[in-house]
């Protein structure tokens, strides 16, 4: 067995990755391949891995690096608009993904799979993939520098079973925050725990398990009839297009999988929608009301009133009602995520970043927010903007262009772009908002030319 002595004693292997220099550099993030051997007692201890200090700042031979923090609809449509060829691109992001969040409640009951949600951040900006100075990062920011222009990263992991999560550096000259907002909870005890948000795949993810396994449950002998009708009954806290699209979904999914595959509780599952004012309050009030009919027709139960508290399986509306669940999904809109909270950066009304009409936080260099995270400071005489994908989506491809003709005109370095003429500044026209309620039904709301259409949309 010489032979395979030999074959398990592989010497250490330094990586050539395209013949990067980052490898010279202890500021690469990757730690190169060590030695393979059959020594046991390496195995037992075996030696803790080299951590290193991340990425250092560009020399005059490298492409300015930009820093995405975040790969939403804002961060998505800024990398995928970026010029590759004036900056090197580095993404950090928990998720490697961008969500196409409208169609997120169809996955929840099979109409469509999850990868047709979700497209790869490689494939939006291939040149994470295939230059050697771009790179994505899975990791969580948890601090900015601006005097330093470094950003401080911790590793994501999976359980307690992987690799210990470690912290590096990026040096930048272009920092972009990106980070969304989290859902918000209005402080109401119970709601993290036992309520499942609607926001990334693996929320769809949960509540497809979740509404299968209560299906097969209920559906065992000996089940008392309170309790199968707790497990089957479906609860959307929230009347926004989320919670009403979502609604809509599962009635459909009722009506026409339930009711042939799950013959013997056919009449206990059930959804119910609670919303304190009215749904899609943001709609024309004529397109409300067709919506209020036709989830009621499609077998959604309505009800208005304000959660107080969240139990395991029960919830407590402020009136003492008390409504048990099997599922609930909580929408009730967004908030600042905690890392934007902890930025000493100024604030807009609401606790958003503050920036000025040209998507820049003023009072730092190299500094720009976009998406839900940011919102024009009092100063600017411009109101916050709605946490809409839209949004979103218009001002990562206008911060695009702005950077590209800062990289064009020299200014792509750190504390560079001084005297540079910005050009216009951003402006959002709302192009209006569409919610389905179902049976192949939407609701498209065109604000802009003060006319509101109702469009039924048929298979």
């Amino acid at each position: 067995m010489s032979w395979f002595r030999n074959l398990i004693q592989i010497p250490t292997v330094k990586s050539s990755i395209r013949g990067r220099s980052l490898l010279k550099n202890s500021s690469f993030l990757f730690t190169s391949l060590s030695h393979f051997t059959n020594d046991a007692n390496q195995l037992k201890n075996p030696p803790p891995p080299t951590q290193y200090a991340g990425l250092g700042p560009t020399s005059s031979t490298q492409k300015p690096r930009m820093v995405v923090l975040g790969c939403g609809w804002a961060g998505s449509r800024l990398m995928k608009e970026i010029d590759t060829k004036l900056y090197d691109v580095v993404c950090v992001s928990p998720r490697n993904h961008m969500v196409f969040t409208p169609l997120l409640a169809s996955t929840c009951v099979g109409t469509l799979e999850f990868r047709s949600v979700a497209e790869p951040v490689g494939r939006i900006q291939p040149a994470i993939s295939t230059e050697p100075g771009s790179y994505f990062f899975l990791a969580n920011c948890t601090d900015v520098d601006t005097d330093k222009h470094v950003v401080h990263c911790q590793t994501v992991t999976d359980g307690v079973d992987t690799m210990d999560p470690w912290k590096f550096k990026i040096s930048y000259d272009k920092l972009v925050i990106a980070l969304g907002a989290e859902a918000s909870t209005f402080g109401i005890q119970g709601v993290k725990e036992h309520a499942i948000f609607l926001r990334e795949v693996q929320h769809a993810q949960e509540i497809r398990r979740k509404l299968l396994l209560n299906l097969m449950l209920s559906d065992m002998p000996g089940i008392p009839e309170e309790e199968k009708s707790r497990l089957l009954h479906c609860v959307v806290v929230g009347g926004g297009p989320t919670g009403v699209e979502f609604s809509g979904e599962l009635s459909d999914f009722i009506m026409k999988d339930v009711h042939q595959r799950y013959a013997h509780v056919e009449n206990y599952i059930h959804v119910t929608l609670i919303e304190a004012n009215e749904i899609l309050s943001s709609f024309d009030d004529r397109l409300r009301h067709y919506a209020t009919k036709q989830l009621i027709k499609s077998g959604v139960h309505l009800v208005r009133g304000v959660v107080k508290d969240v139990k395991p399986q029960k919830l407590i509306l402020n009136d003492g009602t008390e409504v048990p669940y099997g599922l609930l999904v909580w929408s009730t809109g967004v908030g600042p995520a905690p890392l934007v909270k902890s930025l000493t950066l100024p604030k807009s009304p609401g606790g958003r970043i503050g920036i000025d009409e040209w998507l820049r936080v003023p009072s730092e260099q190299d500094l720009f927010a976009i998406g839900d995270c940011s919102g024009f400071l009092e100063g600017t005489g411009r109101p916050v903007l709605p946490a809409l994908a839209q949004v979103a989506e218009r001002q990562g491809k206008y911060l695009a262009r702005l950077l590209n003709k800062i990289g064009e005109a020299g200014g792509g370095r750190a504390n560079s772009a001084g005297g540079i003429d910005l050009g216009q500044p951003f402006v959002y026209r709302h192009l209006g908002q569409m919610a389905t309620v179902g049976s192949y039904k939407a609701l498209v709301d065109l604000r802009q030319g003060k006319v509101s259409s109702t469009f039924l949309l048929y298979q």
